[in-house]
């Protein structure tokens, strides 16, 4: 039944769900931490008492670590108790959490600027090592025969000396002449294969720097819309355009994020002919109520157990939810309408259930107001009683939204 949040509505109700899952996450994880921490405790206690003690002392040891393994299972049962003493909280706290907040949304905040990543392929502005030339090869020198040694032959021996000395210059000569003569192919292969790679790298680096331009022109184009947008959106606003009032109450109730746990959808609709807003708000059923008060351990089970809250509490606690959303969301429209534009608000709250006659999803209204922005300035709500806030504004309420009783709307203007 809610209708789609506009795109800057859904922007802030995720921005604020982010923030939430966040303490939710750090609040469990200590939580954890604490009841790890003191099992830990109570094991290396039993473990360092076992290590030290005598057949004499087993009996006693033994107690003790009873004793630990007890004291570890209240601890268990303190977290549960801790948990739902924290949801309760927040129930409980569902019309104050906004009162201690300015509901007024700058739509000037929600203006965006294009984020670019770094240029992904900085290597390519690097350019390619030129390669060390190729030396001239040194000329060839010819080097003196071995010294002929003993006294046997010596002749003979000189005279290959002489001869080896003048092979191996003649090979060194002619190594040196094809080194020579292939030298300016060898530069001209070495200066092509780095005017290859550098054309290479620039033309990958011509098409990377391209890419990434057209992804950052992309960005740029899609900030400039929603800038765009948001332009379109303060001027409907100033001119008290319908679009631009829903767009807007859809963020300011966007923003208002209740606990995780517990849904809350809008659906809201304005007439500038009577500068009226028509408000429905749909809220979690009966079963979102924590049903036990505490937990205990029961030691001769060796169970953790809730410990159940009377049909009265549950009963009191889901009709003070209802009464709070209604004051809440009347609240959080008005004070953020800092323009006046919404004169009176036309207010249902109420859940969604399945019909136990059709076995079909059905709405059960709880609360149908219509309420004037004048009449409701005139309250504080930092000391009201809600239910009678309530019935001083002619709103008409269940009695009893606990057993999804609806209202009798006959002759009531509904939103």
């Amino acid at each position: 039944m809610a209708r789609r949040r506009g795109f800057f509505a859904e922007i802030q109700h995720q921005a604020r769900l982010a923030e939430q899952r966040q303490r939710a996450a750090q609040r469990a994880y200590e939580a954890d931490l604490r009841r790890a921490q003191a099992a830990q405790r109570s094991a290396e206690r039993a473990q360092v008492a076992a290590a030290r003690a005598s057949e004499a002392d087993r009996k006693r040891l033994e107690k003790e670590a009873a004793a630990a393994y007890v004291a570890a299972r209240q601890a268990e049962a303190s977290a549960l108790t801790e948990e739902v003493a924290h949801r309760v909280a927040e129930l409980d706290e569902l019309l104050s959490a906004t009162l201690a907040v300015d509901d007024f949304v700058d739509l000037e905040t929600l203006r965006t600027t294009a984020e670019h990543p770094p240029f992904p392929h900085v290597a390519l502005r690097v350019p390619t090592r030129e390669p060390a030339p190729i030396p001239e090869p040194p000329l060839p020198v010819k080097q003196e025969p071995t010294p002929v040694k003993g006294l046997f032959g010596r002749k003979q021996k000189a005279a290959e000396a002489a001869a080896a000395a003048e092979q191996q210059y003649a090979t060194d000569y002619y190594a040196w002449k094809d080194a020579t003569e292939t030298l300016p192919a060898r530069r001209a292969a070495q200066a092509a294969a780095y005017e290859e790679a550098e054309r290479t790298r620039l033309a990958q680096l011509a098409e990377a720097t391209a890419q990434y331009e057209e992804e950052c022109a992309e960005r740029e184009k899609q900030a400039a819309e929603q800038n765009a947008e948001l332009d379109e959106l303060i001027n409907g606003l100033a001119y008290g355009t319908v679009e631009a009032v829903q767009e807007y109450v859809g963020i300011v109730l966007a923003n208002s994020v209740y606990p995780e746990w517990f849904e809350v959808e809008h659906q809201a609709s304005f007439e500038p002919s009577t500068a009226e807003l028509g408000l429905r708000v749909r809220i979690p059923g009966p079963d979102i109520v924590p049903t036990a008060k505490h937990y205990r351990y029961v030691k001769a089970s060796d169970e953790v157990s809730p410990v159940a809250a009377s049909q009265k509490e549950l009963k009191e606690r889901y009709a003070a939810i209802v009464h709070n959303i209604a004051l809440r969301s009347l609240h959080e429209v008005f004070e953020a309408d800092r323009r006046g534009i919404i004169r009176n608000i036309s207010l249902e709250v109420g859940t969604e259930t399945t019909s136990p006659a059709t076995g079909q999803l059905t709405y059960v209204p709880f609360v149908v107001a219509t309420v004037s922005r004048d009449g409701f300035a005139e309250l504080d709500l930092t000391g009201v009683v809600p239910a009678a806030t309530l019935e001083h504004l002619g709103a008409v309420v269940s009695k009893n939204p606990m057993g999804l009783v609806p209202v009798a709307t006959t002759g009531v203007r509904r939103a």
